[in-house]
């Protein structure tokens, strides 16, 4: 096994640790987060879902949430001639479509959230919307966790024990 070899699993691992952290994340929301709050009335409801929406933005979350995709990408780019590339590649899509749909919904949704007004309405503009963007990036987040794992066993294969149905 070469240097680079070895850097490229690395790049790989710290990949599937990083967005099995971030799908852990949605998991945890779509599981429990969200069913709990939606037992409390509509000040707790937006009060809770502001003081989160503020602590997640920290460096420690920022960089799992990014590194995931970062680290996948390059990961995708190092093993480009590798047999097993395209589960890297899918999930790189996976990923990517998760991190876009958080962009794209959750964060303008955090966004409005936070913005002044009567707690009743500010919920009913947030809360289904929010948690059907949350379930859609947490499936496509596992599904590049799935799809990184299958690569990880490509990785640890040596090329030569056969190339169907890896």
């Amino acid at each position: 096994m070469t240097r680079n070899d070895t850097i490229a699993g690395t790049v790989l691992g710290a990949a599937t640790v990083a967005t099995a952290l971030i799908a852990g994340a949605f998991y945890i929301f779509a599981c429990a987060v969200m069913p709990a709050l939606a037992r409390s009335d509509d000040r707790v409801f937006v009060d809770v879902m502001r003081d989160i929406n503020d602590v997640i933005q920290n460096p420690v979350f920022l960089l799992g949430f990014l590194g995931a995709l970062v680290l996948t990408g390059v990961s995708a780019w190092q093993l480009r001639d590798r047999h097993y590339r395209r589960w890297v590649w899918g999930a790189l899509v996976a990923y990517g479509l998760a991190f876009l749909v958080t962009v794209a919904f959750n964060i303008p949704l955090n966004n409005g959230l936070a913005e002044a007004g009567a707690a009743g309405a500010l919920r009913e503009e947030f809360e289904d919307p929010w948690v059907a963007w949350n379930v859609v990036r947490a499936v496509l987040s596992t599904v590049a966790v799935g799809f990184l794992g299958r690569a990880l066993v490509g990785y640890g294969r040596p090329a030569s024990a056969g190339r169907s149905g890896v």
